[in-house]
């Protein structure tokens, strides 16, 4: 009992308070989007106990190698002198986070007039610090305990580093099979659930062209929700008569759902049964869509392509999982790719036994993992240009393969943020409209905003300053923000959960600009720069 007092009611090492109380501090400064006052509490508590646990470590392995220990009265007076340094750097911190905040809104357009609680985002870290450190210290009382039994009964060092294993492998094991399985089937089950149901608004479609229809070979129920809003919503030849001015096809819409079938290749076979039915192969365009983890794709795409030709196209997504985007990409990533890859083989194969000239445009998109899904479809750059005739990639993860090799190998002097590849002969990345000006017309387009954390989060950003933050910087970054070890880490992963709340043109929100994205890659003969215009004010009033 003494011993288990001894070690989680014992006080604040020096080093750990120190080093919670800089990460604490890094922790208010401003990251790629503005944050709210409760999610400044939560991260200053996460990166607070990370900073105690590199410091706790360090002061560790110095008093391990250093046998000096100075006088207590020089203990006391360092003591006084570090509380008193933190002391100033917290309420400095705290004082200039406001500021910050709202400077980081005023970047993006965004009502700088905020709630900011100072004292309560201090006393919210400092509790959930306190829940922290003492989970920590239970997990070491543990092992100091299970060592001390191996150490009867084997040498001193064997025992400590057999010890250290088991418990080390404990704690991954449990955070890994125990809270993050059960955190995702949980996930998974609340998702399954939630895919049963339909979108207020949402009917069955009569018209034949659109999966789950009564001539469908995919039944309604089998659509799932993200499934049954891709075809429910489809614009009709009415809508696109409006802006057009002329008759209009009905759009060509298949979806398969992950209860259609069994297996990835059994989902986009049926896909490509179902486009054949619908006449998709007839039509001049036929895209293939990645979808996020739930099944979700962005109408943006969709609509844009189908009002340039008039519904004249055809468009074809399949699921592959019922989780979050953000969940499915941590624990399903595979299931994308494979995804992706199945459903553009099967279609492309049944391209191309269509005559040479009698073939539809063969195109490609995806926004977020659902560019994910797709990019994995080919195995590289050249690949891609020569099995599709052109692509649309929106918001790309850090881990997407060709939109890395393409950034890592850009022109000299381009920048991460914007980075130019072959002078955009071929590859072309876009924030605004007029990044995407100009002739030669590329073949793959990037709509990539610098402030996208889902493009800039990686584990690298662990121990590795960023390119995005070298100078020179783009506007869309706030010059304050700095790099930190762990800290940005968890900052840009946190951005994450906010990239949908900012403004069109920031963060994870591309808008109408993916009206001039598809305008750069297939724009319809005769489509002009008044109709990309005429067009972004439609999309982005839907």
């Amino acid at each position: 009992m003494t011993r288990a007092r001894r070690v989680v009611r014992r006080g604040l090492g020096f080093g750990g308070t120190l080093l919670a109380t800089l990460f604490f501090c890094a922790s208010m400064t401003p990251s790629l989007l503005p944050r709210t006052w409760e999610y400044q509490g939560v991260m200053g508590a996460v990166t607070a106990i990370l900073g105690y646990g590199v410091g706790a470590s360090a002061g560790a392995a110095c008093r391990a190698v250093i046998r000096y220990r100075p006088p207590a009265g020089w203990v006391r007076r360092a003591w006084e002198v570090m509380l008193g340094m933190c002391a100033a750097l917290t309420v400095a911190a705290l004082s200039y986070s406001y500021g910050w905040q709202r400077d980081l809104r005023a970047l993006m357009r965004m009502d700088t007039e905020i709630t900011w609680y100072p004292p309560v985002i201090l006393t919210v870290a400092a509790v959930l610090f306190c829940v922290f450190l003492t989970l920590a210290r239970l997990v070491r009382l543990g092992a100091g305990r299970l060592i001390g039994w191996l150490d009867r009964y084997v040498p001193y060092l064997l025992g400590h580093a057999i010890g250290g294993l088991i418990v080390a492998s404990l704690v991954v094991v449990f955070f890994n099979d125990v809270l993050f399985s059960g955190f995702v089937a949980t996930m998974n089950n609340v998702s399954s659930v939630a895919n049963e149901t339909t979108q207020a608004g949402v009917r069955r479609p009569p018209q034949a062209a659109l999966s789950g229809s009564p001539q469908s070979l995919v039944s309604w129920d089998q659509l799932g929700r993200e499934g049954r809003t891709f075809t429910g919503d489809a614009l009709t030849r009415r809508e696109l008569e409006t802006f057009s001015g002329r008759p209009a096809e009905q759009p060509i819409r298949v979806y398969v759902g992950l209860q259609a079938a069994p297996t990835p290749y059994a989902r986009a076979e049926l896909a490509v049964r179902e486009l054949e039915r619908t006449g998709a192969f007839e039509r001049p365009v036929l895209a293939v869509l990645g979808t996020t983890g739930t099944g979700w794709v962005d109408p943006a795409i969709c609509e844009s392509l189908e009002y340039m030709y008039n519904g004249d196209t055809a468009l074809v997504a399949v699921q592959y999982s019922y989780l979050p985007s953000w969940v499915s990409f941590l624990a399903d990533r595979d299931r994308a790719a494979v995804a992706g890859r199945a459903l553009f083989d099967a279609v492309r194969a049944r391209w191309e036994r269509l005559p040479a000239d009698d073939r539809p445009l063969l195109l490609v998109a995806g926004e977020s993992l659902g560019a994910y899904a797709m990019e994995r479809a080919f195995a590289d750059l050249d690949d891609l240009v020569e099995r599709a005739d052109g692509a649309l990639f929106i918001g790309p993860p850090h881990a997407n393969p060709i939109w890395w090799d393409v950034t890592t190998r850009r022109d000299p002097g381009s920048p991460v943020w914007r980075p130019v590849y072959e002078s955009g002969k071929i590859v072309r990345f876009a924030q605004r409209p007029a990044d995407l000006a100009g002739e030669p017309r590329p073949r793959v387009v990037y709509l990539q905003n610098a402030s996208d954390p889902v493009t800039w989060w990686t584990p690298r950003l662990v121990f590795e300053r960023p390119a995005w933050l070298a100078r020179p910087r783009t506007p869309d970054i706030n010059e304050q923000m700095n790099w930190f070890p762990l800290v940005t880490f968890w900052q840009v992963l946190g951005d994450m959960t906010s990239g949908l709340g900012v403004p069109p043109g920031h963060g994870h929100r591309y808008g109408a600009l993916i009206v001039d994205g598809w305008a750069a890659v297939a724009a319809p003969p005769g489509w002009t720069a008044e109709d990309s215009a005429r067009l972004r004010v439609r999309v982005s009033g839907t």
